[in-house]
């Protein structure tokens, strides 16, 4: 029996001075216990009793290279030896916004920040500030960060659990208490996928409409792609009707390509919202758009503040990430992908073998894994059908097995993963699919 003594003891002492006792109520989720990490190496990481996982957290989303990757580590440290923040401008900064306007369609210019959560508020504010509007069209199912203005409820295994799904009409409820009860006014829910709920919307309130912000790939509940010239139809309406499409990339930007979902589909947004692989573990986000809206920072009309934005090190851990993606032609991309491929082929397999209920959405090196009763979830109304707590479970059975999944089905494939890899955890998964049937 694996053991997690450790990791339970300092989380008790942990609870005496830190809030939930972790750092971010995501991880409270996970079961027996919320790991205490001792140190991670490529696609490994090691907890404080001892025990060795293959990583598909992935931190959540940042560690797209793998953990403690050399040239990563390298320009970082070679960054810090030169001072970790100026609070001045500086070359690195300079560096790599060029590389990020060469490389992102949508971007003609970009502004730095250090959190997904900042660079939506960011974004929304130039939308509404160009526009001269304020309302926001957003999707259920999707994430945007938790800040007040944005953050609605988000049923899943690691998140919050409130409210009913619907339509633009119904109640529209918070993420979390303490939430400005006014916070969510300009807010609009829609279901995502429905071009004539978005077409309807739109022609009848685009006058009063900011922007429509919308994760390109659902990835944050179930990994669901756009239905074919679903987001075409979003670019063709919000262009006709003076509407600011955003693409929310902080997870598929540098993982469906190096240039995002947006280079992957060809659809050019008019913002888009970048992080987590970005600075590669390091904190780092960004906002990048057309000249006409970002030049709003530039006169003034729009603040952009931030003590850390641009640090020397943030600036390098992104330049390195990029380089690593960008060599020999994107190797290390077609990599992964073609790994993930590998790994949701073979779950699907194992699935059926076993006669369990399931589905595996996956796009480029990010999947979702859910048990349901259906054949397929192309929809949020299908995703929030799933077996959340039989999945929980799962994840922490597969934990058992020396593999570390993230509990709500969110899996990421990094750059260090190995067809080793791939091939011990499909073994560990027949043994745990083999218990729960």
């Amino acid at each position: 029996m694996t053991s997690y003594s450790e990791s339970q003891r300092l989380l008790a002492e942990a609870s005496s001075c830190l809030a939930g006792g972790v750092a971010s109520s995501l991880r409270a989720a996970m079961k027996p216990v919320p790991l205490y990490a001792a140190s991670a190496s490529g696609s490994r990481i090691r907890d404080v009793d001892g025990n060795e996982y293959i990583d598909y957290l992935l931190a959540y989303g940042p560690s797209v290279l793998g953990h403690a990757h050399p040239g990563l580590i390298e320009r970082i440290h070679r960054a810090m030896q030169h001072g970790i923040t100026f609070g001045l401008q500086h070359e690195g900064e300079l560096a790599l916004a060029k590389r990020l306007t060469e490389i992102l369609p949508c971007a003609d210019q970009v502004a730095f920040s250090g959190s997904g959560t900042e660079a939506v508020m960011l974004a929304l504010r130039l939308a509404r500030a160009y526009t001269g509007k304020r309302r926001i069209v957003r999707f259920h199912g999707h994430y945007h960060g938790w800040s007040d203005g944005i953050f609605t409820s988000f049923p899943s295994a690691d998140m919050r659990v409130s409210g009913a799904v619907g339509g633009a009409a119904d109640t529209i409820l918070p993420g979390t208490a303490g939430q400005s009860e006014s916070s969510l006014e300009d807010i609009i829910l829609l279901p995502w996928n429905d071009e004539q709920a978005i077409e309807s919307l739109l022609r009848d309130s685009h006058a009063d409409i900011a922007a429509v912000i919308t994760e390109p790939v659902m990835c944050n509940s179930g990994c669901i792609a756009p239905k074919p010239g679903y987001l075409e139809k979003l670019r063709e309406l919000t262009a006709e009707l003076g509407v600011v499409l955003i693409f929310d990339e902080v997870i598929t930007g540098f993982r469906l390509a190096l240039g995002g979902a947006q280079q992957r589909f060809g659809i050019t947004p008019d913002l888009m919202t970048m992080g987590k692989a970005l600075g590669g573990g390091i904190a780092l986000s960004a906002v990048g758009g057309k000249r006409d809206i970002m030049k709003l920072i530039e006169d003034g009309t729009v603040s952009h503040l931030g003590t850390l934005n641009g640090s020397g090190v943030a600036m390098a851990a992104g330049l390195a990430t990029i380089d690593e993606l960008e060599r020999n032609d994107g190797e290390a991309l077609a990599r992964m992908e073609r790994l993930a491929d590998s790994l949701t082929g073979g779950l699907r397999t194992l699935l059926e073998q076993h006669g369990i209920q399931g589905v595996v959405n996956g796009i480029g090196p990010v999947f979702h894994f859910m048990f349901v009763p259906l054949a397929e979830v192309t929809d949020f109304d299908a995703f929030s059908k799933r077996d959340s707590a039989r999945y929980a479970t799962f994840a922490e059975l597969m934990l058992q097995e020396g593999v570390l999944v993230r509990p709500s089905g969110l899996w990421y494939v990094s750059a260090a993963h190995t067809e080793q890899d791939i091939a011990a955890t499909l073994a560990a998964a027949d043994r745990v699919l083999a218990r729960l049937a």
